[in-house]
């Protein structure tokens, strides 16, 4: 399968999606996950997933290839295993709602942030509220290790909710390792959350025949040495940027 056919389900965004988008892609680029001009990239600013399986699925994509009911479906799983939990961690949240209120909460989150349009009204200041006031008994190395366990556990048993594209899964643990690492700095504990595989860094695919020579001369060494090396030459013969940039002028 190299191709599939998408979006399978209509986008909009909602409420979190440009800041949380901005944010990661922000983040990305200083870790070299994505190029330096992912922010000006149709297929990555894009709500529909990339038709072709070999590109990530960014997570703001993800409701083009899911809709709403799988999404749900996991947030369901989830509060079900939270609710089983003892009383120090299972407490904080009866005191906010039953059941039924979080995984209408939360999953609202998720429909929102990944494309699905308006539906978590109050946006960051709502997520951040409940952090800071109602969860903050949990913001801890203990409570974020037992809610990695249980997400990883509902993630994992999940698997024939993700539409049999491999993509999906990383895509939801690029997602919410993207938050894990955000709760993890505002309050101070350590993130030891892996959820598996994340996104690998984005391989843009560089054409210099369809460039301007000022293009050309944006990319880093890396993007150079990478597109030429795709084009078969041995970059090991061009040292430094300005040899690889020269190189690729001339193609």
């Amino acid at each position: 399968m190299e191709h599939v056919d998408l979006p399978r389900f209509p986008t909009k965004p909602g409420y979190m999606t440009e800041k949380i988008q901005r944010d990661y892609i922000q983040a990305s680029m200083a870790k070299d996950l994505l190029p330096a001009q992912a922010h000006r990239m149709a297929d990555i600013l894009s709500l529909t997933a990339p038709s072709d399986v070999s590109k990530p699925i960014q997570f703001w994509q993800l409701y083009s290839v899911l809709g709403q009911d799988p999404i749900v479906a996991i947030v369901q799983n989830f509060y079900q295993r939270v609710f089983e939990q003892d009383e120090w961690f299972r407490s904080v949240f009866e005191r906010v709602g039953g059941i039924n209120h979080h995984i209408n909460t939360q999953a609202s989150m998720w429909i929102d942030v990944m494309g699905g349009g308006p539906y978590y009204h109050g946006a960051e200041f709502r997520l951040n509220f409940h952090h800071t006031h109602n969860a903050m008994q949990l913001m801890n190395d203990k409570g974020a290790e037992l809610w990695s366990k249980l997400m990883l556990e509902t993630l994992d048993a999940s698997m024939h909710l993700m539409a049999d594209d491999p993509r999906i899964r990383t895509s939801i643990n690029t997602f919410l390792s993207f938050f894990m690492r955000k709760y993890a700095d505002e309050f101070a504990f350590e993130n030891r959350s892996f959820l598996g595989a994340t996104n690998p860094p984005y391989k843009r695919k560089i054409n210099f025949m369809k460039m301007t020579e000022h293009a050309i001369e944006a990319l880093s060494e890396a993007e150079l040495a990478e597109a030429l090396s795709q084009q078969g030459v041995d970059v090991t013969q061009y040292e430094g940027k300005a040899a690889k940039l020269n190189k690729a002028l001339m193609m």
